[in-house]
């Protein structure tokens, strides 16, 4: 608390003091000609790069200041950047293996990403088996010119999924030179090590030679980090975090006894006959490394044993443009990109018990098979002590983890044509870009194979035993029942384009500027689940998409300098799909009533297109998220019969089915703002910003479906007064179809100030501050039920559980003397509510019931990152950095699954204090 309101003093001193005095942005240099440039969300030339609309503009000094690998792990440094990001380390998750960044926490399905403002091929695997979105790890880092992020809607110029804004990132068109760039890093306990290097290549200048050719080739490599290796850093990556007050039996753990269940556990439990419990087989020393062992008798053991924190990363991209000038003031240019990314990621062993979904069948119409209930230890076993079939809770360690293999190649090809003709400027060009993804798990179970080994003794794969006498076992009987599952996915798009704008008649500010555009796009998604999953034959739900669209539209827009002070502009287009149209306008104004000062203002409309994985009937998935059961966990509180506190956060399976009937969410966005330069010096903005996201495409919300019938329970029912309530057993899996159903809305505020200090024989200095404050975060169900996300650890039905801060701060100190460069950036989240949303009960919970972590609250974090640039001689330049510098550890955080008892928003804390060294020489 203090921390908290420590910063914002200190932010109202910086606004109190901006207001004193500071210089111009908004104002234009008069000398020379003016240069017209096109500025992300408008088709419009100007010699202004200041308009209506709110945009930050990243520069590649900026990029090499902050000391980050790649352009994800900037862009997830912005303070608008929110809940549904998808770091590097969640390799859990659907999209394992991607990075992704979104705007203003509305997921990153609605944040359009563009390369040199046209669109590239979305990853090949929707996040969370439903959103499609652009993998930010196919951009070379090098090759970037400048990223602009447009924080108000653009759906009017560009069509679908602009709902949140746009992130634009230009490449560089005119190199000349030769640059070799290599670099290397590790952390502070020597391990999580990572190089890359790069060779940036150009000939010919534009406006001398009437060509550029350009190429760029980087090649980049990270280690495997697992969460056991930070063991003795504080709770960092610690599934067992009762030395902190927390009970056994958190979301990382299993193998616990409950009445009338079991964690899949190493040793084995068999469930005895006579009293409904499991009961442990011996051994469990023997696997488990866990030494406070479970009270109730069962082999407790953590997923930290084997998980992986950060994945092992290897990768390559290449990008190059060819420009070359023709007669008549034309100009041909082609672009080609390449990208591979192979990503490993360490998971657990496999287990009996899981509860898998697939189609619906004909020999299974439910779609459904708990194994927990369908796998029997047959009583002719040697193991099964009890003479009659008996349910069996077993982890494989015998087996061995599952790794995650994640193989993504990525290639985009343009080729173009623009220049001034009858006084129009044009562009046109046509797009190829397609993705591919190949996932490889191993260490699968064919579940039938394992059916039939521990329950039918004709079977020839009987008997598997299990645990310590695991070593009995034939090696034929591993090869038939371990498997590895595969799948390979693929999107496409094709896009032909064109656009061109004027200046028609003068206006009292000056020349009305006009664009007009027209595309044509196809799109194809084609995700096949992993083999093995169509009928529930390995331990492994059915997650697959396909379908295509075809998308024509045409847009016009206008800007309007009404007076020499005012200027408005307009712009709307139409999309036409198959099932629907979507026409979306946008309205803009800016007042500069003296050169250093300004207001502006938007309204914008927008639209997101349902998905092949959501309008497509054959599209199924089958993810998991942390939900308080309100069945076995009314109100926060374990019901009487048998629950337990794992009831009020447990991870269940959540299966979505595609929707042929949805129609496009629709948004609304609103932002008011002003840009100030009231001394030499000094730059500040300040936008308020309203979004609305209707109709949105969703299952019902998990909580709601995890109350349905229609929700699939274990039978340890709860028993009161000796009495079972039917269908009170611990949950396990909820199912749902897509639906128009709800509504978002998002409000708050965007600050920029930036100052810049000339201090004589000692150089230079620019201090920059970006703070983004969320008010409200409401998502209204269908039903009316509203949920106020801000400040809370909510929407956990997105991505990881990342939660929702309503205060996201960065603050950059830049010093420049001569030869040498040092930046300082400090990033700061605020803390949030240790609660789903607000108003409801705390979401975990210490050992002894009280609210956890202290207040129901999870901490802020704040780190410090050092750069630092020397540049030796004219040719070679020496670099550094240093994440984290004070080796902060990210709070403990009980909920998330993201992290392994930290945040992902937080990884910079789990990782520890990260050096990076690196060379650079130009020829």
């Amino acid at each position: 608390m203090h921390q908290k309101k420590a910063i914002a003093q200190a932010v109202a001193l910086a606004l109190a003091y901006t207001a004193l005095g500071a210089a111009p942005a908004v104002a234009q240099d008069a000398q020379g000609p003016i240069q017209r440039v096109e500025v992300t969300g408008s088709s419009i030339k100007r010699a202004s790069a200041e308009t209506a609309s709110p945009v930050q503009v990243v520069s590649r000094e900026d990029l090499a200041k902050s000391g980050k690998g790649t352009v994800a792990e900037y862009l997830q440094t912005l303070t608008s950047d929110g809940a549904g990001s998808l770091p590097t380390g969640f390799g859990n998750g659907f999209a394992a293996g991607s990075t992704a960044i979104s705007l203003r926490g509305l997921g990153a399905t609605s944040t359009l990403v563009l390369l040199n403002g046209r669109r590239m091929a979305p990853f090949a695997r929707a996040d969370d088996g439903q959103k499609s979105f652009t993998d930010l790890s196919t951009v070379p880092m090098e090759a970037v010119e400048r990223i602009e992020i447009l924080k108000d809607g653009a759906s009017s110029t560009y069509g679908a999924d602009a709902i949140a804004g746009v992130v634009n990132i230009i490449l560089r068109k005119d190199f000349v030179g030769t640059v070799l760039k290599a670099e290397a890093g590790e952390s502070r306990y020597r391990d999580a090590g990572t190089g890359k290097a790069s060779i940036t290549w150009g000939r010919g200048h534009l406006d001398e030679d009437g060509y550029n050719v350009m190429l760029n080739a980087e090649l980049y490599g990270s280690e495997m980090l697992k969460n056991k290796d930070r063991s003795d850093r504080a709770w960092i990556g610690h599934g067992d975090i009762r030395p902190w007050g927390y009970p056994a039996n958190t979301q990382f753990a299993s193998g616990f006894i409950t009445p009338g269940a079991s964690g899949a556990t190493p040793s084995g439990a068999l469930r005895d006959p006579a009293t409904g419990n499991y009961v442990s087989l011996p051994g469990c020393a023997q696997f488990s490394v866990t030494a406070a062992q479970d009270p109730a008798g069962g082999c407790l053991w953590y997923q930290d044993q084997f998980r992986s924190m950060q994945p092992k990363i290897g990768g390559m991209n290449l990008y190059g443009r060819f420009t070359k000038n023709l007669q008549g003031g034309l100009q041909f240019y082609a672009e080609a990109g390449y990208s591979k990314r192979d990503t490993e990621f360490t998971l657990t062993p496999p287990a009996t018990s899981g509860t898998i979904a697939f189609p619906p069948n004909a020999a299974n119409p439910t779609g459904i098979i708990n194994y927990g209930n369908a796998i029997l230890m047959a009583a002719q076993h040697p193991q099964n002590p009890y003479g009659v079939p008996v349910r069996v809770r077993y982890s494989l360690f015998d087996v061995g983890p599952s790794t995650r293999s994640a193989d993504n190649e990525f290639s985009r090809f343009v080729v173009g044509l623009k220049g001034t003709m009858a006084g129009w400027d044009f562009d046109t060009g046509i797009v190829h870009s397609q993705s591919t993804l190949d996932l490889d798990y191993s260490n699968m179970l064919n579940m039938k194979v394992l059916q039939a080994a521990l329950g039918d003794p004709t079977n020839k794969y009987f008997p598997y035993y299990i645990g310590t006498q695991a070593g009995k076992n034939p090696a034929s009987l591993y090869a038939a029942l371990v498997t590895n599952a595969v799948s390979h996915s693929t999107t496409q798009l094709d896009v032909v384009d064109f656009k061109a704008s004027r200046e028609l008649m003068d206006l009292p500010g000056g020349a009305l500027g006009l664009a007009v555009g027209a595309e044509y796009r196809h799109q194809s998604l084609d995700n096949p689940s992993l083999s093995g999953t169509l009928d529930g034959s390995i331990n492994s739900s059915y997650v697959a998409a396909k379908g295509d669209q075809n998308v024509s539209a045409v847009f016009f827009e206008v800007a309007a300098p009404v007076l020499k002070t005012v200027e408005l502009n307009a712009a709307v287009r139409y999309d036409k799909y198959k099932n629907f149209s979507s026409t979306t306008p946008k309205l803009g104004a800016k007042w500069t009533p003296v050169k250093t000062f300004a207001l502006r203002g938007t309204y914008t409309e927008g639209f997101r297109a349902p998905g092949p994985a959501e309008f497509n009937a054959a599209s199924q998935s089958t993810g998991n998220s942390t939900v308080s059961d309100p069945v076995r966990c009314p109100n926060g509180t374990p019901a009487a019969g048998g629950a337990t506190l794992v009831d009020c956060a447990i991870t269940i399976g959540a299966v979505k089915v595609g929707n042929p009937n949805l129609q496009p969410e629709k948004s609304k966005g609103y932002t008011l703002g002003m840009v100030w330069d009231p001394l030499d010096g000094t730059s500040l903005s300040v936008d308020a910003f309203k979004i609305k996201r209707s109709d949105e495409i969703n299952p019902l919300s998990y909580v709601e479906a995890a109350a349905l019938p229609t929700a699939i329970r274990n039978d340890n029912n709860l028993v009161v007064n000796g009495v079972a309530i039917p269908n009170t057993g611990t949950l396990l899996l909820s199912n749902a179809p897509y639906q128009n159903s709800s509504f978002t809305e998002v409000k708050g505020v965007d600050v920029d100030i930036k100052q810049r200090f000339r201090l004589g024989d000692y150089g230079r200095a620019t201090l920059g501050l970006t703070w983004t404050h969320v008010a409200s975060w409401v998502r209204a169900e269908k039903n009316g039920t509203r949920f106020q996300y801000a400040g809370t650890h909510g929407n956990c039905d997105t991505s990881d559980c990342a939660g929702t801060p309503k205060d996201k701060i960065s603050t950059t100190l830049s010093w420049d003397r001569q030869n040498l460069n040092v930046t300082a950036t400090a990033n700061y989240r605020a803390d949030m509510q240790n609660v789903q949303y607000a108003g409801a009960v705390c979401a975990s919970k210490y050992a002894d019931g009280s609210p956890a972590p202290g207040n129901c609250r999870l901490a802020s974090f704040t780190t410090i990152d050092l750069s630092a640039r020397y540049q030796v001689t004219q040719q070679l330049q020496v670099y550094g950095s240093i994440q984290n510098l004070f080796d902060k550890i990210a709070p403990l955080d009980p909920l998330t699954y993201g992290g392994m008892s930290y945040n992902p928003m937080d990884a910079s804390g789990a990782i520890g204090r990260f050096f990076k060294a690196g060379v650079r020489y130009q020829f």
